[in-house]
């Protein structure tokens, strides 16, 4: 059976067309659904996979529920045209570290794990202040120096002094928003869209908890692949610095890439493509 990836895709589009070079594989389904806010569509080329352009695009705004939106987006129109083995959600910018046959061979291998990455095991006050607060104007996260900034502010502070809290019977976890998951996954998310709106709606980042919470209390929390590491959980590798701050790979970490165990990892940049085409030969491709 085929793997289904998925990707969410806004901006660097030459980076986009190596990402679905390396994804090129007859084994494949590749979807791809480029931010509404895009006015001219990349111009995309596979030769072995089938690649689907998604039509109707979300118009994406970071830490609002319209990413999970278009998660459910890709979700819905592989799954129209599956059933597949895996679904793979990445972002635009990501690579693959290992080739397809490798790829193949491991979840053939790990056959019905769902690879979910898992921050913590108990949720703590952050994750609880996200999930449980109201949040106003959830389209206009970033920017502060506007007036919804203070709007929002004021009413979570009312929220707190009234103890005002929503989705109290909720066990929310958090992690990384890439995932791995079985087709009863990709099923058990879509036929719960009604329950996932209305629980995620004007909360904050829901895109790193729906995922983690949906899977946790469901009938696939024995299938969890890893709790004890995110990374391990989801198979992939992300450069975060000590201080929180997410950096592109370059070539001073190709040693840390060729050794990863990780399947995938993120994010890149255009700026060097020898170091690119050295990360791309890990997949089996070169250019």
């Amino acid at each position: 059976m085929k793997h289904a990836y998925l990707i969410l895709a806004h901006h660097a589009f030459g980076l986009l067309q190596l990402l679905v070079e390396t994804l090129d594989d007859p084994r494949n389904d590749i979807y791809v659904h480029v931010d509404r806010k895009v006015k001219e569509m990349p111009s995309l080329k596979t030769s072995q996979a089938d690649l689907v352009m998604l039509e109707n695009r979300v118009d994406v705004r970071w830490g609002d529920y319209s990413m999970v939106r278009a998660e459910e987006a890709l979700f819905r129109e592989a799954a129209g045209r599956g059933p597949y083995e895996y679904y793979h959600l990445l972002s635009g910018v990501d690579l693959p570290l290992k080739s397809q046959s490798y790829i193949h061979r491991f979840f053939e291998e790990h056959k019905g794990h769902e690879f979910i990455g898992y921050t913590q095991e108990v949720p703590t006050p952050d994750v609880t202040e996200r999930m449980c607060r109201w949040y106003l104007f959830p389209g206009k996260f970033r920017g502060y120096n506007v007036p919804e900034y203070y709007l929002r502010e004021g009413f979570l502070r009312l929220q707190r002094i009234a103890g005002i809290k929503r989705n109290r019977k909720t066990d929310f976890k958090k992690g990384p928003q890439w995932v791995s998951v079985t087709e009863d996954m990709a099923q058990w998310f879509l036929s719960h869209s009604g329950w996932i709106r209305k629980t995620f709606r004007h909360t904050y980042i829901p895109d790193e908890s729906v995922f983690q919470t949906l899977c946790w209390n469901s009938p696939f929390r024995d299938r969890i692949f890893c709790l004890s590491d995110d990374r391990a959980g989801s198979l992939r590798l992300v450069g975060w610095r000590p201080d929180g701050t997410l950096a592109d790979w370059s070539a001073r970490d190709f040693e840390v890439l060729k050794e990863s165990p990780a399947l995938f990892a993120r994010k890149f940049n255009l700026k060097d493509r020898d170091f690119l085409n050295r990360v791309k030969s890990l997949s089996g491709t070169w250019n």
